[in-house]
């Protein structure tokens, strides 16, 4: 009753160590979006093909992610529900993440191997990691430190984009890690990983429910079929904006990296830094968004960043096209894309700052891991569909061999018009905010 009456002040030490296992997928997240596509490209011409593969991970995603957060639904041990989760499947992602860039030096067929392991593991521990937040904050102020959590994802971000990718042009000789050129990274990160897996261990402490927990837990398929069918569509029309922006996101994100290189001449080095300068803006908005969206609510917060990202997306591809002809001078217009980049992070920190709590609002507490794997169903079923769409969009594209900086102009627009299908969805929805009741 204290911690209520004295506000969100009282959780943000434990928000901010519940964000070490974010800061591990915001750590992790970008260095493979910008390099894996790359490293796929040494093997395979076809953009499509390379969307393709890059699909392949939210394959894995779409199942295993809802599978194992009600499994840890379920798990009752004397360390808690989601911790056994972490440890055991975090430290093993790290070793694969590791040997990424050394597998892209073998072959194809080994590089796939590991990224099939890596994901199974990255994939499967991202439910009970996102679950732990909702788990002990009241929702309330789970705004607020869905806010927190972020932003040290943003944080993960910005150390591997920022700091570990200019390290991919380091060529130096290692004991044991060999030469370092196009790889260091990647055994780097994995070992900020297991570091973020000590202090969770060291430092979190689960919350028992159980008694609450076995009174509201609903068999989980009857659960997932009541989502939705309520006779409030809130739920579902969030999960369908969900779908929409994570069309748009995912479908330019693996292009990201390559664009800047062919169409903006930034170097090995600097292809990470537009996720980077975009985590900058979301760590920086997230804690702001949440309690902006705490003070004017969420549905209104969501649609207005939901409006600046059509315009900011729909700007990408007319600068894709103009860009080239400012006359700036070097990578000028690479610095100018990095600004745009800077301004799409706060936007789309803002919307996926206030989503997860819209929907953990219509959840109970025995229902939680079960809204968070419908969050994550939705979410992977844009991105395995998106990437093979905007690569078979550049690649239709380059069939009139088009000059470098209009081969991307496709999958910008394509993200603008997802990103406006989600804003008219998401003016339906009416549930979500602090103090609605769970629905039932």
């Amino acid at each position: 009753m204290k911690k209520e009456q004295n506000g969100f002040k009282e959780y943000l030490g434990l928000t901010f160590l519940i964000g070490f296992g974010f800061f591990t997928m915001g750590l992790m997240d970008p260095l493979y979006d910008t390099y894996v596509p790359a490293f796929l490209g040494k093997y395979i011409d076809s953009k499509f093909v390379i969307g393709f593969v890059m699909t392949l991970d939210n394959v894995l995603q779409l199942f295993l992610i809802s599978v194992v957060a009600i499994w840890s639904d379920r798990t009752r041990t004397r360390i808690g529900r989601r911790m056994p989760f972490i440890l055991v499947m975090l430290p093993l992602a790290a070793l694969f993440f590791a040997l990424v860039p050394y597998a892209a030096q073998i072959s194809l067929a080994a590089l796939i191997f590991i990224l099939f392991m890596l994901n199974i593991f990255k994939t499967s521990v991202r439910g009970p990691v996102v679950a732990l937040m909702p788990d002990t904050i009241p929702g309330e102020f789970r705004s607020e430190a869905n806010g927190v959590i972020n932003t040290m994802g943003g944080i993960g971000t910005i150390l591997g984009t920022l700091v570990l990718a200019q390290l991919m042009n380091l060529d130096i000789v290692l004991p044991i890690l060999g030469s370092t050129k196009d790889r260091l990274p990647f055994p780097v990160a994995s070992l900020f990983v297991i570091l973020a897996v000590i202090i969770l261990f060291l430092f979190v402490r689960e919350r028992n429910h159980d008694g609450e927990a076995v009174q509201e837990r609903i068999p989980v398929i009857q659960s997932i079929k009541a989502v939705m069918a309520q006779k409030d569509k809130s739920a579902f029309l969030i999960l369908t904006s969900i779908f929409l922006w994570f069309m748009a996101h995912e479908g330019v994100k693996p292009f990201l990296g390559l664009y800047s290189r062919d169409a903006l001449g930034a170097s090995s080095g600097m292809m990470a830094l537009p996720q980077g300068i975009a985590g900058i803006a979301y760590a920086l908005a997230a804690i702001p968004m949440g309690y902006l969206a705490h003070r004017y609510g969420r549905r209104l917060v969501i649609r207005a960043s939901l409006i600046g990202l059509v315009g900011i997306t729909a700007l990408f591809a007319v600068f894709s096209m103009v860009g080239p002809g400012l006359g700036l001078a070097g990578t000028g217009t690479f610095y100018v894309f990095l600004g745009m980049m800077f301004v799409y992070g706060i936007f789309w920190g803002s919307v996926i700052t206030n989503s997860f709590p819209m929907l953990w609002q219509m959840s109970t507490f025995g229902t939680i891991g079960i809204f968070t794997g419908l969050y994550y169903t939705f979410s992977q079923s844009a991105s395995i569909l998106a990437p093979p769409v905007t690569g078979l969009v550049i690649d239709i594209t380059n069939l009139f061999k088009p000059g470098p900086e209009y081969q991307y102009t496709g999958i910008f627009i394509f993200a603008s018009l997802c990103m406006l299908g989600a804003f008219l969805v998401m003016a339906k929805v009416h549930r979500g905010e602090p103090g609605d009741p769970a629905n039932s």
